[in-house]
C-alpha cells in the first residue's frame, strides 16, 4: 500500500514559526512532524512514500533526501489546497492508498484501524471543532464536513486522514480534500468513519508545546556524550552523542537533548523539555515544559517556563518567561491562551529581559532588560 503525505502547507496560524519552514518541519520533540509520521506509517508495514512538497519546498525535499529509505517526492507549484496537493501526486498513485497530513501527529494504533478499509476517513472528537472540518456521521458513515463552522453541530473533527480507491482521484475537481470527499460522496462513494485513537494537530504557536509534551511521553531513554559522575537523572531521559552535562546539574524526564549540546554547571531541566542539537545552555539556568530548537545559547541564571524558542535564539543571562493568560487575534479570530512565550528564530535579548505570554517575530531584538507582552513583529528593534 502507498501513502502520500501532504507536507505542501504553510501554517499560517502558526507564524512566527513557520516563517522559515511548512508547519511538517517543525521539530517536536527534537524531530520534525513529518517524521513522527512517517514512524507510524512504516511501523504498519507501509515503505511506499509520496511526499508532496510546496512551501519552502527545499526544507522538505532536503529532509527526504537524508532518510534512510527511500521517499517519492512531488511539488505542488502554487498551495492552492489539499485536493490539488493531491492531485500533484497522482502519476505516482498506483493502486489503494493512504492520504496523511504531514503536519499532524497520528499515531501508529489509528493507522492500522483504517489501512486496510477502502475508502474511509480518521475521525477524532475535540474540543475546539470548529478549527476543523466538522463531520456528521450516520450509520457508521459520513454524510458530511462542515469546514470550521461558527457553531459545530458535532464535536467530531476530520483528521485529514483518509484511506482510498484510485477512483477517487477523479474527483478531485474542487481545490479542498473535503470538497472532494463531498463531491464523490454525492456521486455514490460511500466513505466509512473510522474513529483515531492518538491523533493531535497543532492550530496556533503556542499549540506546540501540547504536541511536544505528548510526543516527549513516547520516547525512550539514552545516554550519549560526557555527563558528569555528580548529575542527576529521573524520568525519560535521552542524550545526543557529543553532549556535555556540567556537574550538580540535574534532569527529570521525559526530556530530550540532542547532539553536541553544553548544558551546567548546575542546570536544572525539568519535564516535558526538548533541547535541539548545539544548543549552549549556561550555568544555573532552570528549563521546564520548553521546546528549544537548534543552535540557541540561553544565558546563566535563566528561568524558562512553558516556551517555544526558535531556531538560532540567544538570550541574555537572567532571561525568564512568564506563564500567563491573555487574548490573541489571528486571521481576525480572537483566542485566548496560556504560556510563557513563542519565540520565532534568531530572536536576540539583553540580560534581564522577561518574556510573559507574548508571542515574539523572527530576528526581533530586544536591547534592553525589560518585560515583553502580547506580540512582536518580525524584525523589531525594542529598546
Amino acid at each position: 500500500m502507498q501513502a502520500v503525505i501532504l507536507a505542501a502547507g504553510e501554517g499560517m496560524r502558526l507564524r512566527p514559526l513557520t516563517h522559515s519552514r511548512p508547519k511538517a518541519m517543525i521539530p517536536v520533540a527534537n524531530r520534525p512532524i513529518i517524521a513522527h509520521v512517517m514512524d507510524a506509517l512504516i511501523e504498519n508495514g507501509i515503505r511506499d512514500l509520496v511526499v508532496v512538497a510546496g512551501y519552502r519546498k527545499e526544507v522538505v525535499l532536503s529532509y527526504c533526501n537524508r532518510l534512510p529509505y527511500p521517499v517519492t517526492t512531488v511539488v505542488q507549484p502554487r498551495q492552492l489546497g489539499s485536493a490539488d496537493a493531491l492531485r500533484a501526486a497522482a502519476d505516482e498513485i498506483h493502486g489503494d492508498f493512504l492520504v496523511v497530513p504531514g503536519d499532524n501527529f497520528i499515531d501508529a494504533a489509528s493507522i492500522a484501524r483504517i489501512k486496510n478499509v477502502q475508502n474511509a476517513m480518521l475521525v477524532r472528537e475535540h474540543e475546539s471543532p470548529s478549527n476543523f472540518g466538522v463531520v456528521v456521521i450516520r450509520s457508521g458513515y459520513v454524510t458530511g464536513i462542515i469546514e470550521k463552522p461558527e457553531l459545530a453541530p458535532t464535536v467530531t473533527v476530520s483528521t485529514g486522514i483518509f484511506s482510498l480507491t484510485p477512483e477517487f482521484l477523479d474527483h478531485l475537481d474542487s481545490t479542498e480534500l473535503p470538497d472532494a470527499v463531498m463531491a464523490a460522496i454525492s456521486r455514490g462513494m460511500r466513505m466509512k468513519a473510522i474513529h483515531a485513537e492518538g491523533w493531535q494537530d497543532a492550530i496556533y504557536p503556542w499549540d506546540v508545546l501540547k504536541l511536544n509534551r505528548s510526543l516527549l511521553s513516547r520516547i525512550g531513554p539514552q545516554k550519549g556524550g560526557k555527563i558528569h559522575g555528580s548529575v542527576i537523572f529521573s524520568g525519560t531521559v535521552r542524550v545526543g552523542e557529543g553532549t556535555a552535562i556540567g556537574p550538580h546539574t540535574t534532569i527529570q524526564g521525559p526530556v530530550v537533548i540532542g547532539e553536541d549540546c553544553e548544558i551546567g554547571p548546575g542546570c536544572c531541566i525539568m519535564p516535558h523539555t526538548s533541547i535541539g542539537s548545539r544548543a549552549r545552555i549556561e550555568p544555573f539556568t532552570m528549563l521546564s515544559g520548553v521546546l528549544v530548537m537548534n543552535d540557541v545559547s540561553i544565558g546563566s541564571h535563566s528561568r524558562l517556563q512553558d516556551a517555544v524558542v526558535g531556531e538560532g535564539c540567544q538570550l541574555a543571562d537572567h532571561t525568564s518567561t512568564m506563564r500567563d493568560e491573555s487574548l490573541f487575534s489571528i486571521e481576525g479570530k480572537v483566542q485566548k491562551a496560556a504560556f510563557g512565550a513563542v519565540l520565532g528564530d534568531r530572536v536576540t535579548a539583553a540580560p534581564f529581559t522577561v518574556f510573559r505570554n507574548c508571542v515574539v517575530g523572527n530576528m526581533a531584538a530586544i536591547r534592553s532588560g525589560r518585560v515583553i507582552t502580547s506580540v512582536v513583529p518580525d524584525g523589531a528593534l525594542v529598546m
